[in-house]
């Protein structure tokens, strides 16, 4: 892969990231599980729904997330109805109550192996274009998106630092060093999706609900040429 990683901002009104064990009442993840940020990658590339999750297999694609608002949650009521009718012989709609986060902001970073995927993507971001319209977990919740740039990366040395990004338990060396006046969660979530497009990997990731840096020792961190840390998910 490259010494250089792109990077870009997405946000939008509204987001919902599907926990995977909810059903009549579906709750969201915090940020977009690594298996989210390839589908909005692929959307504004263009990818398939097909074969996008091909070209973000790790050893392809190493990607990472930055929350760059607090992370805010609200339930709303959706109605749904039955598809299987045309729309003129619905009668019956269910109300379920959505939890959805408000007013999110997400930092995007990515590093491929597909110089010309690269190339290709960073292109689009540039002229703000997209083959499809990225959202926010659901079609209805459409996102925006602006490049920061392709900037260069040097990995970092495994003493305590401040780290910008989420970042996987499995990363952190020891404990993290929890400051007063944070906010600490964590939560499991896909990572990789297989050819059948069925969850391959598990990862438990830590965050700072505020958006705040994360301060620990951690394997596989890297210094990009803006000054922030990131440790890929």
């Amino acid at each position: 892969m490259q010494d250089s990683v792109l990077v870009f901002d997405v946000w939008g009104d509204y987001a919902h990231f599907r926990k995977i064990y909810t059903t009549s009442s579906p709750l969201t993840y915090s940020f977009p599980p690594r298996t989210a940020i390839s589908g909005i990658i692929g959307a504004i590339a263009g990818l398939g729904k097909e074969e996008y999750f091909r070209y973000f297999f790790r050893e392809h694609a190493s990607i990472g997330c930055r929350i760059l608002e607090p992370v805010k949650k609200v339930r709303i009521g959706e109605n749904l109805i039955d598809t299987k009718n045309s729309m003129n012989e619905i009668k019956n709609r269910t109300q379920i109550r959505f939890e959805f986060l408000k007013d999110p902001r997400y930092r995007i970073y990515l590093r491929h192996s597909d110089e010309r995927f690269f190339r290709d993507l960073k292109d689009m971001l540039e002229e703000h274009r997209c083959v499809y319209t990225p959202c926010l977990g659901l079609s209805q919740l459409v996102c925006n998106f602006k490049l920061v740039g392709e900037l260069g990366m040097r990995r970092c040395g495994d003493e305590c630092q401040e780290i910008n990004s989420v970042v996987p338990l499995r990363c952190i060396l020891g404990s993290p060093e929890f400051e007063e006046g944070r906010e600490y969660f964590s939560e499991v979530m896909p990572c990789v999706m297989g050819e059948g497009r069925e969850v391959k990997d598990y990862s438990e990731i830590l965050y700072e609900r505020n958006g705040r840096s994360i301060r620990a020792r951690t394997r596989d961190a890297w210094e990009l040429d803006n000054g922030e840390r990131i440790v890929f998910i």
